[in-house]
């Protein structure tokens, strides 16, 4: 697997494998995985050459990272890059009030809480090594200072402000000791990341489905921005929630919901051009974010081994330019957008 070597500082940086892994499935998103299940997805992870993980304490409210304890203890430390995240606590409560019923399942009874604060963020760092088990965390990301999180512009906007006026000092320190390599944000909508970038020095965004096959807003402003800063992007959710993988059926997931009549057309009229090249939708969705400068990895996720398998395989698709310039001709991609 392709490895791609991520130094804005010239602090060594980090290899990014362009396939990273996410870790949200692993947590209990949607479904129950049990224990030795997501191990062995882990384990089938690595062997097809991952060697960047994503997780956060919001992962099955911190069984994403235990699992990962267990999958990382006999993995030599220098070997892999380790993302996680800050801006939620996890506080005991009783079952009835914990974080994500119906969303996270056969979870600990933990609710969150955002905390965004100096004390927040060293609290949250140390609380993550010791459920990871490791000695040290390569990047710490913000996690979702944005409207999609907190409901209102005017939220997510308190929220960047209590990061910025607290937590940001924390996590330059920590980048500026050596603690950790890069510092960052997790986040929904490229917005909330363009605000934090014109507020702060970050190194990397975690962008999650706002750069992919289907959606392209992020090459207004906040990517060139990217390029200009030699900021990274690992980009989450490359399928949108589901839908770039199943195509446009009944029922198929965009953006955590169902998709609507209108993004059910558009897959349908963007899988009709795959087909015409011999390409499957889900091979042109997973190979067209990591065209783009700033993309250092794309992290799928999977709840099955088959899944990651599958992940895996579709890097060694080939695409013919003349699909990326059929979609463009169409209107189904930006002209702009990056293809390779």
């Amino acid at each position: 697997m392709d490895v791609r070597h991520f130094d804005r500082i010239g602090n060594g940086g980090l290899d990014f494998t362009e396939l990273g892994f996410g870790t949200a499935p692993l947590g209990n998103l949607y479904r129950a995985v049990s224990d030795d299940d997501a191990h062995a997805i882990l384990e089938k992870a690595w062997e097809t050459g991952v060697r960047y993980y994503d997780t956060a304490p919001l992962y099955g409210l911190g069984l994403s990272e235990t699992r990962l304890n267990r999958f990382l203890r006999g993995k030599p430390r220098d070997d892999y890059v380790l993302s996680t995240k800050i801006g939620r606590l996890l506080e005991v409560c009783s079952p009835d009030r914990r974080t994500g019923i119906g969303k996270f399942f056969d979870t600990p009874s933990r609710r969150e809480v955002y905390d965004y604060s100096h004390d927040g963020v060293m609290r949250s760092v140390e609380f993550s090594l010791e459920r990871l088990g490791v000695d040290r965390i390569d990047i710490l990301f913000a996690h979702d200072v944005d409207v999609f999180t907190h409901g209102s512009r005017a939220a997510a906007d308190a929220r960047i402000d209590e990061l910025m006026r607290s937590g940001y000092g924390a996590l330059v320190s920590l980048r500026d000791q050596g603690v950790i390599k890069a510092i960052g944000a997790g986040i929904n909508e490229w917005q909330a990341a363009q605000a934090l970038a014109e507020r702060g020095d970050f190194d990397l965004f975690l962008l999650a489905g706002r750069y992919t096959l289907l959606e392209q807003e992020a090459l207004e402003s906040f990517l060139p921005l990217c390029q200009e800063r030699g900021i990274g992007i690992v980009l989450g959710g490359p399928y949108n929630s589901g839908i770039l993988a199943t195509g446009a059926k009944p029922g198929a997931y965009y953006n955590y919901s169902e998709a609507s009549q209108e993004v059910l057309d558009r897959v349908a009229r963007i899988e009709a051009v795959c087909k015409r090249h011999g390409v499957r939708l889900i091979e042109a969705a997973l190979k067209f974010p990591l065209a783009h400068p700033s993309v250092v990895s794309v992290i799928p996720g999977g709840q099955r081994v088959a899944e990651v398998e599958s992940n895996r395989a579709l890097l060694d698709a080939r695409i013919p330019p003349a699909l990326w310039e059929d979609l463009k001709t169409e209107g189904l991609l930006r002209p702009d957008a990056p293809t390779g």
